[in-house]
């Protein structure tokens, strides 16, 4: 019976160190400011994909001339994509289809872009899409913004 219990208590420990440590982490994120609620979608094909396969769930922050973006669900401290803001091209924007709708955040708003060679989508808020697109099209002097 004691050992039961003892079991017991350090699953729960466990547990709530994980989620201590989730929040610590998104808090770090976000403690320099510039970040949003974000999803993506690396490596979409050409055609496009009607499924809502692919999408992870993420905070996005703004560092200068990059955009770093952080799985919600991981441990890592560093990005898992960093995006350059002179690499970006904005290919399309539209609303999420039925499929999609269940796995993004409500209204969000779905960007089809290109890093590099690579096609990727990003679900934000309108809110977030507005200071997104600002932040592309306030490139300095000499740099090339592509935005459709």
């Amino acid at each position: 019976m004691f050992l039961a219990l003892l079991v017991s208590g350090l699953v729960v420990l466990l547990v709530v160190v994980a989620l201590l440590v989730f929040g610590l982490r998104r808090r770090l994120i976000q403690r320099s400011g510039g970040t949003f609620d974000c999803s993506l979608r690396w490596n979409v094909p050409e055609q496009g994909d009607p499924s809502s396969k692919g999408w992870v769930y993420g905070v996005a922050r703004y560092s200068g001339d990059r955009i770093e973006w952080f799985r919600v669900f991981s441990y890592a401290p560093r990005p898992r994509r960093t995006l350059e803001r002179s690499a970006i091209e904005v290919l399309a924007r539209r609303t999420p289809d039925s499929e999609e709708e269940l796995a993004l955040l409500s209204d969000s708003v779905v960007l089809g872009c290109r890093h590099r060679g690579t096609r990727l989508e990003l679900a934000m808020s309108e809110d977030a899409l507005t200071g997104f697109l600002a932040w592309l099209e306030a490139a300095p002097p000499g740099q090339r913004v592509n935005v459709a």
